[in-house]
């Protein structure tokens, strides 16, 4: 088997990519169904689709810390298979009344929002999952399989919800049995987590009832600059560069005046781009921080330049180069969490990760609505990409100064036995041990309190001096 796809000789994750295939494919059909409904029952549509997606992704941004923490106290099989059916029943919700004809834009608000929140216990559950049905040595190729598989979705989802819509006319009723179909493609995903052979699984150790878990998770982030460096990075990415529903719909329908199938081609061209960046991140086998903070900028140039193109297919063909980009800053920078989080901590700070990812979309989706209404679609991608260049180049001024961080941007991924730059030096290393028995206002040891959990992270520390790059 290619090296490419060597998870994919663990079994679990062959059962679990399967499902999430199906799973995924109705989601990228309901997101272009769903904003096509927005934009067919709203008087300002452009509003109208930064609201919903606002909504959306809010409880992320409310509720993913504490989401964070059941993700690491409970068995993720099983919270999975209740995520699945919180997100299913809006979208049953919405297919009906689109159905039915009854639906109104208050309607898709309200369901958009309860859909969010349960994506919020979703993601952090969903991504630190991997790192239980897979080794260690093939966590970066799984997660860039999942982004992979996530894209061979988006390639079909748009395309088909598009030729779907069209056919039926085109109207709400369109929209609403697309919408029906995304609901009955969460059943296999229930169905695949039921099927998974618990014992082949590499459950961490559970992080105990009582206070103070979130702060462990926000203490343990804030002790390590390369993973601020992340976080900031996606912040400003998805905040402002991520806003692909709103901004190719606005394009495809203000600037070049084409139908719902032109936009479901654009999503798709999307895809192929992210597909190949997907697959790309899959064959490595080790992540730079420096490819976060390069594909970052390049992919906030690409959305400037895409804002700037003539003509339809002029944008058909240049979104795989947006795609491809977005997805390699994507994939590195989610791995890059994984890998170097401590095990019991995963859930919290992949919470943290998506909250700050999927979150700053409430933040960004509005403004990138208003600014299409008030100065044109072109303006929102010349504006969103100035933005996430902007904040990227920010970040690094800002968290340049701490000891390392411009060494891990700036030099290749160390890999075991090179003479490459250090993860952590000495000086690093005592620092963390110095804060994890430093007393907070309560005056109890984070390390007390933690159960250990500041020895662990400190041994992890060190491990990853030893065999662990950049």
């Amino acid at each position: 088997m290619s090296p490419t796809f060597r998870s994919l000789r663990n079994p679990n994750y062959r059962l679990y990519a399967a499902g999430g295939i199906v799973s995924n494919t109705g989601t990228w059909m309901q997101r272009i169904a769903q904003d096509w409904l927005v934009l067919a029952v709203a008087a300002n549509g452009a509003t109208a689709l930064g609201i919903t997606t606002a909504l959306q992704f809010l409880p992320i941004l409310l509720l993913s810390p504490y989401a964070g923490v059941v993700a690491d106290r409970f068995p993720k099989r099983r919270l999975l298979q209740v995520t699945q059916v919180m997100m299913a029943a809006p979208s049953l919700l919405l297919g009906l009344l689109a159905v039915t004809g009854t639906v109104e834009v208050w309607h898709v608000y309200v369901l958009a929002f309860v859909f969010g929140i349960g994506t919020a216990f979703d993601a952090p559950a969903r991504q630190s999952f991997v790192s239980e049905i897979v080794d260690e040595d093939d966590l970066t190729n799984a997660v860039g399989l999942n982004s992979a598989s996530f894209n061979a979705a988006r390639l079909v989802g748009p395309a088909l919800a598009g030729v779907l819509i069209a056919a039926l006319g085109g109207g709400v009723e369109g929209t609403g049995w697309v919408i029906l179909v995304n609901a009955l493609t969460y059943l296999p995903v229930v169905a695949v987590l039921q099927r998974l052979d618990v014992a082949a699984l590499h459950s961490p150790e559970r992080t105990p009832r009582g206070p103070g878990a979130v702060r462990e998770g926000l203490r343990y982030v804030r002790r390590r600059p390369d993973l601020m460096l992340v976080l900031a990075v996606v912040f400003f990415a998805g905040t402002f560069g991520l806003n692909f529903s709103i901004t190719s719909a606005l394009m495809v329908t203000e600037v070049y005046g084409r139908d719902s199938a032109a936009y479901g081609i654009v999503g798709s061209a999307v895809a192929v781009g992210s597909l190949s960046g997907a697959l790309l991140a899959a064959s490595r086998t080790t992540v730079r921080l420096r490819l976060v903070v390069g594909a970052a900028l390049v992919f906030g140039t690409t959305v400037i330049l895409s804002g700037l193109l003539p003509t339809y297919w002029t944008y058909v063909v240049f979104a795989p180069v947006v795609g491809l980009t977005a997805l390699t800053m994507i994939t590195a920078a989610n791995a890059r969490m994984q890998i170097a989080t401590d095990a019991p901590l995963r859930g919290r700070v992949m919470a943290l990760y998506m909250m700050i990812f999927m979150g700053g979309t409430p933040l960004g989706a509005p403004v990138i609505g208003w600014i299409g209404s008030e100065y044109g679609a072109r303006w929102t991608l010349v504006v969103g990409g100035s933005a996430t260049v902007l904040g990227v180049l920010l970040s690094l001024a800002l968290l340049g100064h701490l000891r390392g961080v411009w060494g891990r941007v700036l030099t290749p991924l160390r890999r075991p036995g090179s003479l490459g730059p250090r993860v952590w030096d000495d000086q690093a290393v005592q620092r963390a041990v110095n804060s994890a028995d430093t007393p907070d206002r309560g005056g109890e040891s984070a390390r007390g309190r933690s159960g250990g959990a500041g020895r662990r992270t400190i041994t992890h520390h060190r491990r990853a001096r030893q065999s662990v790059g950049h």
